[in-house]
Formats: structure tokens, sequence, C-alpha cells
């Protein structure tokens, strides 16, 4: 049976006020909500004894917060973001989006992975600290964005602007996964992103495709033709340069990524599909971690309601993105899969082209004296060595912190692979809240007893 809300223990209730925002960035009818949340994390770490502000962007603020800086000290800036998705399909949840819910040890509502739950989790590591030993390991600099969902637009300037106060020796941010759940995982690589949408275009207005089918080329015939371009028969992506940057595994990578604790049939079972598909000749953890892809994100056109329209459609739009391994550019790939598509282009289709946000991916050494000392602080918080892995995801600011602020950072896990970030029901376990707490503690004290 669900637990309602008002008998949560004091960190939970904590959780589910901050959940209750529908803080979703990419509705301009939520700005006052979102608004209204990052409001809501001043006055949090006001109370944690932190200094906190709301810092305008141009579009919605991000929230800065620190500790008094000691020069003595290490500085470690935390980062996270309070936007979320927005929760469609609705119908699909099974309790209400912004109505916190707690069932089977987790908490479900929009953003409790995806990173309320663990921004929230390192908030309330810093507070235990300074309400029990009355000051920090290090220096702690916190910046919660609220653009994240949206491809962080306006961050870049906030670095610039800041550059000073940002200032840190190591970021930490726990926006990435666990390769399975309860084992501790340090990311040292993301993919990076590039996004295209294109139109195929045709006749002027639809048309009756019984007086014009067959002499008049379809742009939704078009638009799926192009779509099937991109791959070759075996997966392979078949945009000529694609692959030209791309870096082949080390042997080091190599033997980490086969002593993860997932296996193709892991992979097919959480995806809930009867196969797995992709560019042959790598393991399903090797392909979303360390080869790039090119994926569809949406193809419409035409007539979509109920019954039959026997229409000859004007035009059709697909959305694609393309996730990118160090050292893909993706301005560069972004030119050569217009070159593609302009190439494959049929007869009697015009070709409408918009490319969308992009960030480069991200690599660093696990095995450097930050890596090593999250590598310890995994341990004692979990009770084994934790994972090194690539993930296939993107967090395109990365790239920003290490231009902007020359900042490598540690991504430190705490989401399942079931917790459905992006998708309706989407939870974070309850337990993960208090190991993110005592993670956040290990790291700043295993990154204190570094040399200077």
């Amino acid at each position: 049976m669900p637990t309602p809300s008002s008998c949560l223990p004091p960190s939970l209730e904590l959780f589910a006020d901050f959940l209750r925002f529908p803080s979703i960035s990419t509705q301009s009818e939520r700005d006052a909500d979102t608004r209204a949340c990052a409001e809501w994390l001043v006055r949090l770490f006001q109370a944690t004894g932190l200094e906190a502000r709301i810092e305008e962007t141009g579009g919605h603020p991000c929230v800065v917060a620190s500790s008094s800086r000691d020069p003595q000290l290490r500085t470690v800036l935390i980062y996270g973001h309070y936007d979320v998705q927005p929760p469609d399909p609705v119908e699909e949840w099974e309790s209400p989006p912004f109505e916190p819910t707690v069932r089977g040890g987790r908490m479900f509502a929009r953003g409790a992975t995806d990173n309320k739950g663990q921004i929230l989790a390192h908030i309330l590591g810093v507070a235990e600290t300074l309400r029990e030993k009355g000051r920090l390991p290090v220096n702690v600099v916190f910046l919660v964005e609220g653009e994240e969902e949206i491809g962080s637009p306006n961050l870049c300037g906030v670095l610039e602007r800041l550059k000073g106060e940002l200032a840190a020796d190591i970021a930490v941010i726990s926006d990435t996964g666990m390769v399975a759940d309860g084992f501790p995982t340090l990311t040292f690589s993301l993919r990076g992103i590039a996004a295209l949408e294109f139109k195929t275009l045709g006749p002027a207005c639809d048309l009756h495709s019984g007086t014009f089918g067959g002499a008049v080329a379809n742009p939704l015939t078009a638009a799926a033709r192009l779509v099937a371009s991109l791959h070759d028969e075996a997966g392979a992506v078949a945009v000529e340069g694609f692959y030209d940057a791309v870096r082949p595994l080390a042997a080091w990578e190599k033997e980490a990524a086969a002593g993860l604790p997932v296996s193709d049939e892991d992979f097919r079972k959480v995806a809930g599909v009867n196969a797995l598909a992709g560019e042959p000749g790598y393991s399903a953890i090797e392909r979303v971690g360390a080869r790039p892809t090119a994926e569809v994100n949406g193809l419409s056109g035409g007539y979509q309601g109920e019954g039959t329209k026997t229409v000859l459609p004007s035009s059709a739009t697909v959305k694609l993105t393309f996730r990118l391994v160090p050292d893909q550019d993706p301005e560069t790939i972004l030119q050569q899969v217009i070159a593609h598509l302009e190439k494959h282009c049929p007869p009697g289709i015009r070709l409408e082209m918009l490319p969308g946000h992009h960030g480069a991916p991200y690599v660093t050494d696990p095995h450097s004296p930050f890596g090593r000392a999250a590598s310890r602080a995994l341990e004692r918080v979990f009770g084994q060595p934790p994972a090194l892995l690539r993930e296939g995801g993107s967090i395109p600011i990365l790239g920003d912190f290490q231009r902007i602020l020359g900042l490598d950072a540690l991504l430190l896990g705490l989401a399942w692979p079931d917790n459905h970030a992006h998708s309706p029901n989407e939870n974070f376990p309850l337990e993960n809240l208090e190991l993110g707490r005592k993670l956040n503690q290990a790291v700043l004290e295993e990154i204190a007893a570094l040399p200077q």
C-alpha cells in the first residue's frame, strides 16, 4: 500500500516537498513553478547553514550556495539540476507524477531520480556534517541549475560570470546511474550528443492519393528511406566519416566492461525486447558506453486521426539525435549527416534542416588521485570496489566545466537501471537517499585527505 507523504520521516518529507514542484523547464506555463522550486532550494541551503542565493540567467535561474572558504582547504563544486522532464504520457503513471508516493521502498514522482533525489542527498550530507561537526573537511560550492533538461542554454554565461566564485579543485556530480542495483559505480566517460531535425517537402499542399499517387514523390516515403539510409544492413552507422575520430577501447577498458555485473541478457530484460540490436562486434555495455549511435526520436507527417484518409502529405518531419564518443566533434558530425541526407534525397523532394542542441563527449582518468579518492569513498559506503563505467547518456555541461573552469568531474551514480528517468513512473530508491548522504560525506573526506 502506498505511504502517504504526511507519514514520512523528515528527510523523506523534505524529498516529497521538493518533488511536488512541477519544475518543467521546457514548458513556459510552468515558469512560475520552476522559479518557486529554485526559491525553495535557496531556503533549504540557508537552513543548512550555507550562504545561498538565486543567480539570474536570462532563463530559469541557478541556485548558488557555498560554505565559508578556508584557503587552506581544497574546494569541491557540487553540481545538480532541479528542472525535470514533462510527465507525458500522464495516463501511464500509477500515481500522479507530482504527488510523491512511496511504494516498495521507492519514491515515485517526476524528477525523483533525475535529479532531485541525488542533489538532495548531497545537501543532506553537508547538512549533517555541519550539524555534527560544525565545519566541513573541504570548501563546498553548490551549483544547481534549472535548464539541464533543455540543454543548459544559459549555463556557460553563469560559469564565465562566476568563474572566481566557482573555482574549485574538482566537481562532484551524481546525475549518472549505477550499473546494477546496489552496485557502486564511478562513471569516467559520457557520450556527447548532437540533435538534428529535418523536413522532407513535396507538393505545395496535401494531395489526393488516388489522383496524384504514383506521379508525385511522397515526403513520408522519402523520410522513411532517408532514415533507413543512416545504417547499413549490420547496424553500423552508414554516414561517411562518422567513425573517423572514434577512439578504440583500451585493454583496461575492455577488461573493466567485461567485469561489470550486467550481461546482454540483463539489458534485454530491462529494455523489455525480445532481442538486442546494434553495431556488431560489441557487447551491449560497450555499445551504449563506448560506441556512437544514430537514433530516430520521432517521425511524423500526413493523417494521424482515426480511420483512413487517402492523402499524399505535403511534408514529413524526422527528429534525430546522435550519441557521440571521444573524440567526435558534434558540429562535424552534424555537417556529415546533413551531407549524407542531401546526397540520398530522392528527386521531387526538398530538404529543410534544423540543427538542434549539442554537447561534446566527456572522458576523464578514473585512476587519477581524484578518481582513486572517489573509488575509496564508494567502497567505504557500498562495501565493495566500484564498477568503472562508460555511460551512454550525456551531460553536455561537463565539457563547459573543463573549458571554462578547468574542472574534471567525479560522476558518482545513485540511480538504478530501472528508475525510469524521463519515463512514466520515475522513481528513486529510498535507501539511496541515505547512501547518497553517506557518500557525500565520504567523498569530501577522501578529497580532503589528498596531498595538496
